[in-house]
Order: structure tokens, then sequence, then C-alpha cells
């Protein structure tokens, strides 16, 4: 039996909260099933991150599990040009950093892609008055 994949971004299949300090980002990612944090583990990896985020130069990326949450929690050092104060570039806060993470695509096995969220269909959600 062949076992399919589909590649899925992973704003469907966690969220992520991001704080930064200085030139460090942290950024959280917490898978919205129990069932889909291993492969979150297999496939957002410490050096997965750092080529997503090469054109900010990291000079190292951490990853710190956290089981029990589901989650793991990433730091980037010297990703904010200095942090908010010292940095030229109009968008140096960590918190946007979150939203490139999300748009990863990782493979997600054909039994697992139950626990996918679906997008919101074309014309959900807020409409023009």
């Amino acid at each position: 039996m062949i076992n399919e994949e589909t590649y899925i971004p992973l704003h469907q299949l966690a969220h992520s909260r991001t704080g930064d300090k200085g030139s460090t980002a942290n950024i959280s990612l917490i898978a919205y099933a129990p069932e889909i944090f291993p492969l979150l583990v297999a496939n957002v990896t410490e050096e997965r991150v750092h080529e997503l985020f090469r054109h900010r130069t990291p000079t190292s990326v951490r990853r710190y599990m956290l089981p029990k949450l589901g989650a793991m929690n990433f730091v980037l050092e010297d990703v904010l040009d200095g942090g908010v104060n010292d940095a030229l570039n109009l968008d140096s806060h960590g918190k946007t950093l979150s939203f490139l993470l999300l748009r990863l695509e990782i493979p997600v096995p054909t039994e697992l892609l139950q626990f996918v969220r679906a997008l919101p269909e074309e014309g959900a959600g807020c409409s023009p008055r």
C-alpha cells in the first residue's frame, strides 16, 4: 500500500505566537490537534527554520520542545536588525515573523488529513459595506 502525502501550509495545522527582545525573535508553534504534533516535530526542524529565515541571517536557531502542550518554541538570534528601536527596517518586530513560519508547507500523510483546518470558502468572512 502506498502512503500518499499532501503538502499543507502550517497555518492549517498549527497556530503561532511570537515575541521579540532586542535582536532575538521567539516563535512558538502550537498544533491544533495532538495527532499533528509528531508531524510538526519531524518536519519543522532547526535546520528547516534556519533555511526559511536565511534572508534575515540568523546567527543561530534553537528549538525547545513542549510536548505536553503540543508545541515547540524557536529562538532565532540576530534576526531583527538590532531590535525595534535600532533598526531602519520599517517592520522589524518579531511578531510579524510568525506569518512566514506559518506559510511553510510540510507533507501530511493521507491518514492525518482529517486534522487539517479547512481554508475559509471564497466570499466567507467580512463583506464590504
